[in-house]
């Protein structure tokens, strides 16, 4: 009999687009102290079996979506591309800082004509700016929304797998379907991931590299 799949929403958060710099301070070093003795890390509690003859299970997506390797490398992409907007409008930045300086300092000096054109200039580049920001903002919202229906496309038939093999009824979604207590032997993630894993191994370094402008 094939399972009846059940997903209540199937929906993955990447890296959402923060287009700011902040500027760091490196901290002061510490002063060194005396070494503790070594503790022992705590004991990772066993992972409850899954129950015999259940035929409901749920499955965390977000954790998917961080621990699987095509997970990670989508993350990586839309950081990556953020970070490179995020320096060219810097740039940007830098070039209307230096010309409204050069007004503040030297408008007095300057002829009408040379000041009325230096202001049309600052207003140009204000202007360009807040377009870069938006266009920038937009292809980092693009990119997300793309991978995220490409790693949902990808996702779908590997639930159906792992559902078929453990003759399942219904599979939840951990954090959409208000699950408000379960049993943990029923959590099938990890089971997932590894499927998932193993149908969509992580791209070597130099094909996952994204194009440079």
């Amino acid at each position: 009999m094939r399972p009846i799949l059940l997903v209540a929403a199937l929906s993955v958060m990447l890296p959402a687009a923060a287009f700011a710099q902040t500027e760091q301070t490196p901290a002061a070093p510490a002063a060194p102290t005396p070494a503790a003795p070594a503790a022992q890390a705590p004991a990772v509690p066993a992972r409850p079996p899954f129950p015999a003859g259940a035929r409901v299970a749920y499955i965390n997506v977000q954790q998917i979506a961080n621990e699987s390797a095509q997970g990670r490398v989508s993350s990586q992409r839309v950081q990556q591309l953020n970070e490179r907007k995020v320096q060219e409008l810097a740039d940007q930045n830098k070039q209307l800082q230096a010309s409204q300086q050069k007004l503040q300092q030297s408008g007095s000096v300057l002829s009408d004509a040379a000041r009325v054109q230096l202001e049309r200039e600052i207003e140009r580049i204000q202007l360009d700016l807040q377009r870069a920001t938006e266009d920038a903002q937009a292809e980092v919202r693009v990119l997300q929304e793309e991978l995220q229906a490409d790693f949902q496309q990808r996702l779908m038939p590997i639930i159906q797998d792992v559902a078929t093999e453990m003759d399942l009824h219904m599979i939840f979604s951990q954090l959409d379907a208000g699950l408000v207590w379960a049993n943990p032997g029923l959590d099938i993630t990890g089971q997932v991931i590894a499927r998932f894993d193993e149908a969509n191994p992580a791209p070597s370094a130099a094909s996952s590299a994204p194009p440079q402008p």
